[in-house]
Parts: structure tokens; sequence; C-alpha cells
């Protein structure tokens, strides 16, 4: 590679960070998520993109699109949204996919700097649903704590169902996870 090229490659591969918000990777005992965050948690909206690869093959991405914004559940600094989350996923034979309605909070604890608690819920009926896919259900649960102040980790539970069309369901990723979240 010519000596004139590396500067191009290395300004190519930090290039994302300088669009990102924030950044996580998760792991459970079968997969693996990466996940970005586009703005701020001041900002007004919300733009996320992941992808998860699970043992044997399975791929999973999702597009999330929230309005969010502060505010106190309690007496606890909360900031909450609300909105959607597309999700594809493909797995040897089947396929399919689901836009689910819902929405995420995180709780700060202020007795205990740097402890969080965030959780959040969608859900896909069956007409916003294709494929292979009926209905979808994704949860996620996680304690946080902020190590420095550009990075947090996390410990939590992840929950990622689909149903088939009279021939039940599949979790498509599901299990106790534990992970780090680097803030840019």
């Amino acid at each position: 590679m010519k000596a004139s090229r590396i500067p191009l490659v290395l300004l190519s591969l930090a290039s994302p960070a300088v669009f990102a918000a924030d950044a996580d990777i998760s792991l459970t005992n079968n997969s693996a998520k990466g996940q970005v965050n586009f703005f701020e948690t001041t900002s007004d909206m919300q733009l996320g993109a992941g992808y998860t690869y699970h043992e044997g093959s399975r791929h999973i991405g999702n597009i999330d699109f929230h309005a969010q914004g502060r505010t106190a559940l309690g007496n606890l600094p909360t900031t909450a949204g609300l909105g959607v989350r597309a999700l594809g996923w493909e797995d040897d034979n089947l396929d399919g996919g689901a836009v689910g309605l819902g929405g995420f909070a995180t709780v700060n604890i202020p007795d205990a700097p740097g402890l969080s608690f965030t959780g959040g819920l969608h859900y896909a009926p069956s007409i916003l649903s294709f494929g292979d896919s009926d209905d979808m259900t994704s949860l996620e649960l996680r304690a946080n704590y902020r190590v420095i102040r550009n990075a947090e980790v996390f410990v939590g539970y992840r929950y990622l169902n689909t149903d088939f069309d009279g021939r039940g369901d599949l979790d498509l990723d599901e299990g106790l996870l534990a992970g780090m979240k680097l803030f840019f």
C-alpha cells in the first residue's frame, strides 16, 4: 500500500465515531451485539442501528428511531423515548422481520453516582411483521455503571422472540448479557 493511502485508510476507520454519540457491544452466551446511536441523550430525537450475530449463523439487524426527552420517575432523573424499532433477521431457510412500536427509559440513581437502570420494550403485531415472522417482541433490561466520564459497563437480560403463523415461536436471541458502552 502506498504511503499516501495510509492517512485515507485511517481517516475512513475513524469516521464512524465522528458521526456517533455512543456505541456499545454486548455479549450473551450465544450472541454478540453491536449498537450505535447517532444523537446524544440531550437531543429531541434518537436514531440508532445495530447488528447481532447469534451462534448458528443467525443474523439480526435493527434500526431504531425514537422521540426522546428528559423527565423524572418519582424524584429520579430519567431519559425516555417512544418510537419504532425495525428488526430483520435471517437464519438458514427462514427469515423475517417486523416494525415494533415501543420505547425505552434510563433511570439515574442520584444517591449512587454512575448507577443507572435501562429498560426497553418493542412489540410488533402480525400487521407490522413480514416474512416468516407473525409477530415480534423485543425486551432488554440493563443495570449500568459509569466507570469514567465517557465509558460505562452493564449487565442485563435480552429477549427477542418471533412467532410463526401456526408453527409456534422462536427465541431469536435470549439470555443474560454483559457489555460496555463508549460515549463520543
